[in-house]
């Protein structure tokens, strides 16, 4: 499964829009390989994140989910770097690209920017699929944790091979959420998958996904280190007041990457790209044990 294949779209007059219509709706080829609950699952997500549903639910993000993630963290809360974020251009989508040791990563990152920058934000994260797709308790936890915004979804872990067509609309879908529309604010781990070690300096290798979509979106580009945060949601909760570890979140400066735009876009084009945006968020790492490394040592 080539990416030129993935990324095709049909004739059309009016290339452009025959363009954008296409990016925008899976394929009935693509769509016909989900079960029922599977396409019931994305067609409620999709209208979720369309329109006056789309404002809604980030109306809810910024006044009542963000809420309840800094009444669980605020006596834990170490932020740096929001200068970066706010000084990024809100009419042009923003990619946020941070490492993954926790559950509630992004959800905690989105809580910080609602509630201490006045940004508009529209978020957006790529999910997998399994579980968040597949059943209707799936379909619940993306409305409660998450405001339906685990989206767009992919299936490249499913057993069924077959369903990993959906994922040329998803990626599609991904890459024009990542071109354009003003206030898109993408979260997006590199590394793939939550990395388990104890270290919270040690990474993961980076997937080659997240340097495609940049390769061809061009959106503005943050990275983020996060750390503190555990995946026992009442161990997380408890710890606000019981002295549990510090919770940081760095956010870096943008990235310059106009340097890979010039070569080749290929595989091994984007693998440089996600390589290069770990040695960011490594960075910022860097910068958090010289104030905290010593500290989360002393304490386990």
């Amino acid at each position: 499964m080539n990416d030129e294949h993935i990324l095709e779209t049909p004739k059309s007059q009016n290339p452009e829009l025959a363009a954008k219509e296409f990016s925008l709706a899976p394929t009935a080829d693509e769509i016909a390989v989900l079960n029922a609950v599977e396409k019931i699952g994305f067609k409620l997500t999709d209208r979720m994140n369309r329109g006056a549903w789309k404002s809604f639910w980030t109306f809810c993000q910024r006044h009542v989910g963000s809420l309840w993630i800094y009444l669980a963290t605020y006596n834990l809360m170490n932020v740096y770097g929001l200068e970066n974020v706010e000084q990024t251009d809100a009419g042009k989508p923003l990619l946020l690209v941070a490492n993954h040791r926790s559950f509630f990563d992004m959800y905690t990152v989105s809580s910080v920017l609602f509630r201490r920058t006045a940004r508009p934000m529209r978020l957006f994260f790529p999910v997998r699929a399994k579980f968040f797709y597949d059943s209707p308790v799936g379909w619940f936890v993306n409305f409660v944790m998450g405001w339906f915004s685990m989206f767009p979804p992919f299936f490249r872990e499913d057993r069924e091979e077959k369903k990993r067509e959906f994922d040329r609309f998803s990626m599609r879908r991904l890459i024009d959420i990542c071109s354009r529309g003003a206030a898109h604010v993408i979260g997006f781990h590199p590394e793939g998958k939550r990395n388990l070690s104890n270290d919270p300096y040690n990474f993961l290798p980076a997937q080659t996904g997240v340097g495609k979509i940049i390769m061809l979106a061009r959106p503005q580009v943050i990275p983020v280190f996060i750390a503190g945060l555990g995946n026992d949601l009442p161990k997380q909760i408890l710890g606000n007041w019981r002295g549990g570890e510090p919770i940081r979140i760095h956010f870096g400066a943008p990235v310059d990457l106009s340097s890979f735009y010039d070569k080749r876009d290929s595989l091994r084009t984007h693998k440089e790209i996600s390589d290069f945006l770990m040695t960011k968020i490594a960075e910022l790492g860097e910068q958090d044990r010289e104030v905290f490394g010593s500290k989360i040592v002393s304490s386990k």
